[in-house]
């Protein structure tokens, strides 16, 4: 697990901040390399950041902006853009990636998004409207889950790759009242 400050407020407009702090003093080598040498391969991103919609992947992207300003931004999601238009642009160098589960695991499938330099995934909390968010809306949380199980979890596992839950995670957990509670 990536371990923010919690000096910090976990905000979109604070992203960029704590994406600095979990890449270390030199996030700007990782992320933010121009031009290709020979051991990084296009649509390999470092940072990953999965969200429950187009609209908030973009909000994301802005707010990554002090870092994508020097490095290459990808939009993964479907909301206006082919699947074969964002497979042509990561056929170029991509540093820094945000998108939603579904599109994110399709261009996985097509082999055209490549995680083997992935070193962070942000998954997004922020709640929509509804009250629902990444792992809690039923056909995204379906699909996250099943783009974790199969690209995620086992470099995770082996410490190859840190997750960061970012932004208020609700909580509305209702407790159930026992015995023991009177």
């Amino acid at each position: 697990m990536v371990e923010l400050n919690p000096d910090q407020a976990q905000s979109s407009s604070a992203l960029a901040d704590h994406m600095k702090v979990a890449f270390g003093p030199s996030w700007k080598e990782i992320l933010c390399e121009k031009e290709l040498d020979g051991t990084v391969d296009p649509g390999q991103p470092a940072l990953l950041v999965v969200s429950l919609s187009a609209l908030r992947s973009l909000d994301l992207l802005r707010e990554l902006r002090p870092l994508t300003s020097e490095c290459r931004a990808a939009k993964l999601f479907s909301k206006h853009m082919k699947i074969e238009e964002q497979a042509s642009s990561l056929q170029n160098r991509v540093n820094i990636a945000s998108g939603t589960p579904s599109r994110i695991k399709k261009l996985i499938d097509m082999e055209a998004l490549d995680l083997s330099r992935l070193a962070v995934i942000v998954l997004d909390m922020k709640s929509d409207a509804k009250g629902y968010s990444l792992l809690t809306l039923p056909q995204v949380r379906d699909e996250f889950w099943d783009l974790y199980r199969n690209y995620f979890h086992q470099r995770i596992l082996e410490g190859a790759l840190r997750i960061c839950l970012y932004d208020e995670i609700p909580a509305n957990i209702k407790r159930k009242k026992n015995n023991e509670d009177d």
